[in-house]
């Protein structure tokens, strides 16, 4: 989804650029701050799915290692869950008091 919205707003720039020539003063800064609203927005998305790929990453490594990791009010051990790497979520072990519960290694700290 958001190739699609970049291929949108990539669009929409070069169409800005093509007629960037024609606008007025007024215009050409109402277009420059869009782009670079644009541009900051995009930014601060990366920089925001790079903080939460190196949180999620360092939790399962920790999981990994056997170390208890907290999840709001529950203990997360690999005595009584396994991890789904694919989904990055914990799933409780069967005859575990926690079996078939899901926990997304997003919610944990």
């Amino acid at each position: 989804m958001t190739y699609i919205f970049g291929i949108i707003v990539i669009g929409l720039f070069f169409l800005a650029l093509h007629y960037f020539t024609d606008l007025d003063n007024t215009q050409k800064w109402w277009v420059t701050t869009i782009v670079l609203a644009i541009l900051a927005m995009a930014v601060m998305f990366n920089e925001y799915q790079n903080n939460l790929s190196k949180k999620t990453r360092t939790i399962a490594t920790k999981f990994n290692q056997g170390k208890d990791i907290k999840c709001d009010s529950l203990n997360i051990t690999n005595e009584f869950y396994t991890l789904s790497v694919g989904t990055y979520t914990f799933i409780g072990k069967e005859n575990t008091p926690n079996t078939g519960e899901m926990i997304s290694v997003s919610d944990c700290e």
